[in-house]
């Protein structure tokens, strides 16, 4: 099976509705799925609900289809720098579903193993907990997180081979394989395809059972800086 298209657009056809659920890796401005995100802004499909732990800032990542309205439902743990993100949400515009980071990314991996359910002790006493299942254990009490499972999982990674095996480069691996494992169907932008047996084995991070589409492209570097206070005269 050929899983190497030739743009976003053509690797997204057919498989894009609205209303549907997507998995998107990512953190911050890091192993964005920016071209994906571009092609899903320009389909025009509404009414999104998307996992992903932030939703980039306004002018870049999930923030561009916030701009024109396509999204519906977050189901994020960061939800700063984003003034329209914000906006939305404060005037009731956008649904969020707040999930602790380690939780968010256990949910994608369970449910892309199988797993409809996990007990854990994270978020328990707070608003996370609220209408979630409780059970003790050992004394300990835990809350019940259900599995993720999406209509599709868009991923950004550094290298893959036709057949879908997938390296990461250093700090974009963050939330791109758990969410490429719980999506029904997942398309992976790369910058590189390289031919098949040129990746070492033990350095593969995504086993290409998990990956239908794959696309070559470029993409922008984008760097988050660190923002202090002025240094004061002494």
């Amino acid at each position: 099976m050929n899983k190497i298209y030739p743009n976003a657009k053509a690797a997204l056809d057919g498989v894009l509705f609205d209303g549907m659920f997507i998995a998107s890796g990512g953190f911050g401005l890091c192993g964005i799925p920016e071209l994906l995100l571009q092609a899903i802004k320009e389909a025009g499909t509404k009414e999104l609900t998307f996992a992903s732990n932030n939703a980039g800032i306004d002018d870049f990542g999930i923030g561009i289809l916030l701009q024109t309205k396509q999204v519906k439902k977050m189901i994020s743990s960061y939800v700063g720098e984003n003034a329209e993100f914000m906006r939305q949400y404060l005037s009731g515009e956008l649904e969020l579903e707040f999930n602790p980071q380690g939780t968010l990314a256990e949910r994608m991996r369970a449910g892309g193993s199988g797993i409809p359910g996990f007990y854990t002790k994270t978020g328990v006493g707070t608003l996370i907990a609220e209408g979630k299942e409780h059970k003790d254990f050992d004394g300990q009490t835990y809350i019940l997180e259900r599995g993720l499972v999406a209509d599709l999982a868009i991923v950004k990674a550094w290298k893959a081979d036709d057949t879908g095996n997938v390296v990461f480069r250093k700090t974009s691996r963050n939330f791109n394989p758990p969410a490429a494992m719980c999506g029904k169907i997942c398309v992976v932008e790369v910058e590189e395809i390289v031919p098949r047996g040129s990746l070492e084995p033990d350095s593969i991070h995504l086993p290409g059972i998990y990956v239908h589409r794959i696309i070559e492209g470029k993409h922008e570097n984008r760097i988050e800086h660190r923002t202090t206070r002025k240094r004061e005269e002494v």
